[in-house]
């Protein structure tokens, strides 16, 4: 028989996967979620955002806690409550901040995770009318 003559090296036992449910997950990111709504719902009344609507989509939605939907006067105004939303979420550490159609102003978007903003010229978003969709309850369907 033949011995090794490799050194024994000590087993290393895998870090063990912590099993969390996902509402215990939900509870626990909760404090955050409600600090950044305020912060959000502070800036845009600091802006003279208008017709400003919050939509809880926890139990509704996967990918978010809240979506505010708020409308400015006009591109430009659209344009600086956009801006001044994503640099509030930076300056209170939120980091991973994805903002989309800021070039044109007719309808921002602004994802940090947990709320979503919209933020509209009034005729956009009489005509997308997205507080009707997340607000309503399921329907339905009828087959004919």
């Amino acid at each position: 028989m033949s011995k090794s003559v490799l050194p024994k090296v000590p087993k290393i036992k895998a870090p063990s996967a912590r099993k969390t449910s996902t509402k215990t997950a939900a509870l626990k990111a909760q404090p955050d979620a409600d600090k950044t709504l305020n912060m959000i719902l502070s800036r845009l009344e600091d802006m003279k955002a208008e017709e400003t609507v919050t939509i809880d989509l926890r139990g509704k939605s996967a990918f978010s806690d809240y979506m505010i939907v708020t409308s400015g006067r006009a591109n430009r105004h659209v344009g600086a409550i956009a801006e001044n939303v994503a640099k509030g979420l930076k300056e209170n550490g939120i980091k991973s901040i994805h903002v989309e159609g800021l070039p044109n102003c007719d309808w921002v978007l602004i994802d940090s995770g947990d709320v979503v903003v919209h933020v509209f010229r009034p005729e956009v978003r009489e005509f997308y009318n997205l507080e009707r969709m997340w607000t309503q309850g399921p329907t339905a369907v009828k087959a004919v």
